[in-house]
């Protein structure tokens, strides 16, 4: 008697091309904006209207000499994606989406796993760096469950610059988040 085995695969990871680029506009867009964004738990859409990327800046972190667009496909299918970009003794994360029906399973966890390995063991990055709207309680827990600290240093939200989206406060700011890599 043969047994049922899962379809699912486990994810596999790779360096995004220019081919994929309007899958990750819409897996990024349908993360944080929108109604469809409420599917999951990372949605801005209480914080900020409008856009979260567009083709040309995701085309920008493809082509980037100095970063990566690290893509996660199961079965196929895009399902998650991370920015590192490699900055002298430390990377970057950014640009972290997981489709929002699959997000509370565990997937963001192997995917920043393996952002973190590529950081250390292909660039030496002895840090990962990244910024997080501080009015984001909820994603900045997650964070720290995972080993990032706050650091306390914000930088202003772009307001007036269309390509982060529409602020829907007047109060937003980002803070600087790191964890020790080495």
């Amino acid at each position: 008697m043969e047994t049922a085995v899962s379809r699912t695969e486990e994810p596999v990871f790779r360096a995004a091309t220019a081919a994929d680029v309007p899958g990750l506009v819409a897996l990024v867009e349908s993360a944080y904006r929108g109604d469809a964004s409420r599917a999951g738990w990372t949605t801005e859409a209480d914080l900020l209207d409008g856009q979260r990327t567009d083709p040309d800046g995701v085309l920008a972190v493809v082509a980037g000499e100095n970063s990566r667009l690290l893509v996660t496909e199961r079965d196929g299918e895009l399902v998650a994606c991370c920015q590192l970009e490699h900055r002298d003794d430390h990377a970057y994360f950014g640009m972290f989406a997981v489709r929002p029906a699959l997000q509370g399973g565990g997937l963001g966890k192997v995917v920043m796993a393996e952002a973190e390995r590529f950081a250390r063991e292909e660039w030496g990055a002895r840090e990962m760096h990244m910024t997080v709207i501080r009015q984001r309680d909820d994603l900045i827990a997650w964070y720290e469950r995972r080993g990032y600290r706050r650091t306390g240093r914000m930088t202003p939200f772009p307001y007036g610059d269309e390509r982060f989206g529409l602020p829907l406060r007047d109060d937003l700011e980002f803070e600087l988040l790191i964890k020790d890599l080495a």
